[in-house]
């Protein structure tokens, strides 16, 4: 038997050791231990999850549906309440797509697409970048795989050039905006290289931008102007949207060979009908969201800012690297930040290139410049 004692004590002795934090939520703050900090990592960018006015107005819409609390079964038994169909209809019709598919989660839908769609006539090229779970999908696909270089068009298109006559489609995939740097893909460059190549298929994920940009949140292809050139849209709702699940927008025919043949979907039990109301709650509202948008951009403009240098020049979003450069260096900064009120988390290798540990700032719209100055000062002070 392996001898795991030892794993996890090499892992201690690098400084890569993960724990589960114990904290409880109090708005934009985390109590750990006693102690209240302001969240700077999560996920909740438009600061939805704990407003407690839409969670009573949606409580009272609820109880007049009266959907149950489980689904009971997958979707294609008898879970697939009518819920399901009116959100992915919505969705379709707000984003000027033909079709919508629901899934559990965005692993979920980044390791059941890719290998649905791909066959060994098929070459996925990916950006170096792209998060665990696409790196996932595409090893459980089974098919050909390369990586070019970050944000890297000119790469892209020197191996599309060379490798796509050899394959029947090649599927390029990204994220838009990047989860640990938080730079952004130019999608519309990739749209250009798409149809300079009649089998390329164009897979881009927008977890970490459905909601906070575009004129009306629908992400950073809305901004771009190319929602209708992406062939494979993706997105989650853990996020900004402050529930839980994930989307694709597609053609009607990729819709329905997944509804036959992704795994994923097939085979586990689907959101409870509730849940999904909620998600479809925070979706209809979502181009109200105006002022946590402009918000959400100030901060994320000062931090960055005043980053310059350490880390902010290379994001472009509400994901900002604080990057430190070795572990331990990097673990000692982010406990003197959460001793003076700071809840951040450091960031470690293999999740990040080796020598590149860093802290990553994750805003919401719930925090005021007066905490970035702060926060600014504390750090300029310990480096």
């Amino acid at each position: 038997m392996k001898d795991y004692n030892k794993s996890i004590n090499d892992l201690k002795a690098s400084g890569s050791l993960r724990r589960l934090p114990e904290v409880e939520h109090e708005g934009k703050y985390i109590l750990k231990e006693g102690q209240r900090m302001l969240n700077l990592s999560s996920n909740d960018y438009l600061g939805l999850a704990s407003r407690s006015d839409l969670r009573n107005d949606f409580l009272d819409k609820l109880k007049v549906t009266k959907l149950p609390l489980s689904s009971t079964s997958s979707r294609l038994l008898t879970g697939n309440y009518t819920i399901y169909t009116d959100m992915e209809t919505d969705m379709a019709k707000r984003f000027g797509r033909e079709a919508c598919l629901l899934f559990n989660s965005g692993y979920h839908a980044n390791t059941g697409i890719l290998p649905a769609l791909a066959d060994k006539q098929t070459l996925i090229v990916a950006d170096k970048l792209v998060h665990a779970s696409i790196i996932d999908g595409i090893l459980l696909s089974g098919a050909a795989f390369q990586r070019y270089k970050h944000n890297d068009y000119a790469h892209l298109e020197r191996l599309l050039a060379k490798e796509s006559p050899a394959y029947e489609q090649v599927i390029v995939v990204t994220e838009s905006i990047f989860s640990m740097d938080g730079d952004t893909a130019d999608l519309n460059r990739l749209v250009e290289l798409k149809k300079a190549f009649p089998n390329i298929i164009l897979y881009v994920d927008e977890a970490h931008a459905i909601g906070v940009r575009g004129t009306t949140g629908l992400g950073l292809a809305e901004e771009q102007n190319c929602i209708q050139d992406i062939d494979l849209l993706v997105g989650t709702f853990g996020k900004a949207l402050a529930s839980m699940g994930a989307y694709l927008l597609c053609s009607n025919v990729i819709r329905e060979y997944l509804v036959n043949t992704m795994r994923p979907l097939i085979f586990s039990t689907a959101l409870p009908p509730a849940q999904i109301a909620w998600t479809k709650y925070i979706f209809d509202l979502l181009p109200s969201f105006a002022t946590e948008r402009k918000q959400l951009h100030k901060v994320s403009n000062l931090l960055r800012e005043k980053l310059k240098g350490s880390g902010g020049e290379i994001s472009a979003s509400h994901i900002i690297p604080y990057i430190v450069g070795e572990n331990s260096d990097c673990i000692l900064k982010a406990e003197e930040l959460q001793r003076k009120g700071f809840y951040c988390l450091p960031v470690r290798p293999p999740t990040v290139p080796k020598g590149t540990a860093r802290i990553r700032f994750s805003l919401t719209a719930a925090i005021e410049t007066q905490a970035i100055d702060q926060l600014t000062s504390i750090i300029h002070n310990i480096s």
